[in-house]
């Protein structure tokens, strides 16, 4: 029998402002690490929702994506102990860039992130043993260095959009 191999399809949002990029600190596994604002994408969700979704709630800020800065994939490897199980994760990555409108009053950071933080590009090279993943920093290069797709390079089919369940097993 073959084993289909399935990525984890994640988003990230590369905010840059006056030459600064903001990044959150969470709480990971292997410790407090720094990272885009980024997740899983959800069922039933095009990229660049989901990418608008995890912002506003890794940071408390809307964000509008408006360019696709890169699509990356990178693989973690998690060793086991305590009670935990060894992991290999691989990561499809889509990072856009965008506008990032005003703090909602009363809005919480999502569970799990410490703060928010707005690092030079120099400051996130300096703290690379902090990262998440080395897309951190990839992505924010890129970016520094004008890389852009249009928005309409990532299509989704309206046949995501809605979640079918499987029907009732009798």
């Amino acid at each position: 029998m073959t084993i289909r191999w399935k990525p984890s399809v994640t988003v990230a949002a590369i905010i840059e402002r006056d030459g600064r990029y903001l990044l959150i600190e969470e709480h990971t596994p292997e410790g407090l690490r720094l990272n885009n604002p980024a997740g899983h994408l959800d069922p039933g969700e095009a990229p660049e929702v989901g990418c608008a979704r995890e912002a506003f709630e890794e940071t408390t800020h809307p964000f509008t994506p408006t360019a696709l800065v890169g699509i990356y994939m990178s693989r973690f490897l998690r060793p086991a102990r305590e009670a935990r199980a060894a992991e290999d994760i691989t990561y499809l990555r889509f990072a856009y860039c965008g506008e990032l409108g005003e703090a909602v009053e009363g809005a919480q950071l999502d569970t799990g992130i410490e703060r928010t933080l707005w690092m030079s590009i120099d400051e996130v090279r300096a703290n690379a043993h902090r990262l998440r993943s080395p897309l951190v920093l990839r992505c924010i290069e890129d970016h520094a260095r004008g890389q852009r797709f249009p928005m309409a390079l990532v299509y989704t089919d309206p046949s995501v959009l809605t979640i079918h369940t499987s029907p009732a097993t009798p």
